[in-house]
């Protein structure tokens, strides 16, 4: 059969031109609004290094580049507000808002909760004995939170039947393989890695986080605002202190045989050289937990005039009958030795493992305190307590 070819200035070859130049355009606008409907802006944070926030119209979208200590992995949240038309593909966990239903995974994450107001949201949690929270206990005790026993990596059958709108997750690292199960369940599970952030601030500045995920993003900025404000506040003030004025300070305990102690770049070391501290173990590089031998310690610290992190004995006394050779370090024999246990909730959880990451400035205005009791002569100590 004989093919026709037409002209360009054939009409039959204008019609078919007109009608391919219409449909190009008509794809490529598609694709532009597509490329419009996802811009999105990012939205700095101050102090937090392991997560990313963008701003976009109607949606939020979060990078949470640090999950776990060692994370190679950048994880996409898209959190959409009622009604948004964006594309929800290429993204580890959609959450739709509003949201009635959450479990949470960490006790410190339950303040968040509370701060924003809403506690109610929370309706399952591992080992909700742990809980210190007055209002979140009081759910517990109404029947209101399902216990997921162990951690819902043992448990996910549990969390897949109670279906929240989203969870929480905070892990090492080694319970991932449950993210796929829970995302074909239609379950959002994201990572807060908080822990990993080793800036006091930085830590409490992942309330945002939990912000956006409750579509109250606004007044988490408004929390942290206030944290940041006490807590840079009593930085300056112990700032004033003279390096010739400021005790050397120990800290941690020993167990079987091996001393554990904050790492010079850590959280806890920070915050003790923020309170006017001088911290033996100083130059003793690392942001997590140092593992010195005895000997080590007591040539560096014999001398040190307070101990702070002693675990939870109950007293001095107790804590050298455990182990003799606490005995030989001056803050022992003087009674200068300071613990974390005075907030205890109801069921036994300690309230500094709970509130603490986001009330940094409760745990520097307690060292000020311990350190430096005459810059805040009207404080008492929130967390810390000394050891009878």
């Amino acid at each position: 059969m004989k093919k026709t070819i037409y002209p360009i200035t054939s009409p039959y070859f204008s019609a078919h031109y007109l009608l391919f130049l219409g449909m190009m355009v008509l794809i490529f606008s598609c694709e532009k609004k597509s490329e419009t409907a996802l811009e999105k802006t990012p939205v700095p944070l101050e102090f937090a290094q392991g997560f990313e926030l963008f701003r976009g119209e109607n949606f939020w979208e979060i990078h949470v580049t640090q999950g776990y200590t060692g994370a190679e992995k950048t994880y996409r949240y898209l959190v959409l507000e009622e009604g948004a038309p964006v594309e929800k593909s290429g993204f580890d966990a959609v959450v739709q808002l509003p949201i009635s239903k959450v479990i949470l995974t960490s006790t410190t994450q339950v303040p968040h909760l509370d701060m924003l107001g809403e506690t109610d949201k929370l309706i399952g949690f591992p080992q909700t004995d742990l809980i210190s929270s007055i209002p979140t206990r009081a759910r517990i005790d109404a029947g209101k939170v399902t216990d997921l026993g162990s951690g819902p990596s043992a448990n996910p059958e549990m969390v897949i039947d109670s279906q929240p709108d989203w969870m929480m997750i905070s892990t090492l690292g080694e319970d991932l393989r449950y993210l796929d199960l829970f995302a074909q369940a239609g379950i959002p599970a994201l990572i807060n890695g908080e822990y990993v952030e080793q800036n006091p601030l930085g830590r409490a500045e992942w309330i945002k986080f939990t912000g956006i995920l409750l579509g109250k993003y606004e007044d988490a900025v408004a929390e942290f605002e206030q944290i940041k404000a006490a807590y840079q506040e009593a930085e300056k003030l112990a700032s004033q202190i003279p390096a010739n004025n400021r005790p050397k300070v120990l800290s941690g305990v020993m167990y079987q045989d091996i001393w554990y102690a904050p790492g010079a770049e850590s959280w806890g070391a920070q915050i003790l050289q923020n309170a006017g501290g001088d911290y033996v173990f100083a130059d003793q590089k690392g942001s997590g937990s140092l593992q010195l031998n005895y000997e080590f310690v007591l040539d560096r610290a014999a001398e040190a005039e307070v101990w702070i992190g002693s675990a939870d004995f109950p007293d001095v006394k107790t804590m050298g009958s455990n182990e003799p050779r606490y005995r030989n370090f001056q803050a022992w024999k003087t009674g200068q030795i300071y613990t974390y246990t005075a907030k205890k909730g109801a069921t036994g959880g300690l309230e500094y493992f709970e509130l603490g990451y986001v009330r940094p400035d409760l745990i520097l205005k307690d060292l000020i305190k311990i350190l430096h009791p005459e810059l805040l002569p009207e404080y008492e100590l929130y967390f810390y307590q000394r050891l009878d």
